[in-house]
């Protein structure tokens, strides 16, 4: 059951659970969310995925991404993973959601209803090293321009919700 994913339709009902791979190899429309932790100077922890991974490996993200499982709700699972992948514990906020498609290799595509939340930490990190491999604070007008100038550092989620991010964070941080 930790391997799967609840697919859903373009209204994020769940219509069933698959095979997380299966799901990416399909690129079936599945529940995921995404958490942008910032501390106190307003700059944002972002982790550069672990070299394992079967996709996006080595590439900065932001502070954790992942899929609910079948059963869980996805603010619960949120703070699960932030825990489990970033061993931090800090209240999370809903902002957004949205949808995208992508490749993020020959044979495996993101396809995606990704729930957006904020939060705010001064804790350091306690990394899991199979989830991830370095981390680092980040201003986020300097992270505008990286995005923009390197996109291929980046995993394809980030670049793409990036500037809804961005045009966002200075209200969290109010």
């Amino acid at each position: 059951m930790d391997n799967e994913v609840i697919l859903v339709n373009g209204e994020d009902v769940a219509t069933g659970t698959m095979e997380k791979l299966q799901a990416h190899r399909l690129g079936l429309l599945h529940r995921a969310f995404s958490i942008f932790i910032f501390n106190s100077q307003g700059h944002l922890l972002m982790q550069k995925r672990a070299a394992g991974k079967y996709h996006s490996a080595g590439k900065w993200s932001n502070t954790c991404c992942s899929h609910p499982l079948p059963g869980e709700d996805v603010f619960d699972a949120a703070e699960r993973r932030l825990a489990e992948e970033m061993g931090l514990h800090c209240k999370l906020h809903f902002v957004f959601k949205f949808t995208y498609f992508a490749h993020v290799s020959e044979d495996l595509a993101e396809h995606e209803i990704d729930h957006v939340f904020f939060g705010f930490c001064d804790s350091k990190p306690l990394l899991n090293p199979a989830e991830v491999s370095f981390f680092k604070y980040m201003p986020m007008e300097t992270l505008r321009v990286d995005v923009e100038r390197q996109p291929a550092m980046y995993t394809k989620w980030l670049n793409i919700c990036f500037n809804r991010v961005y045009s966002l964070y200075k209200l969290f941080l109010l």
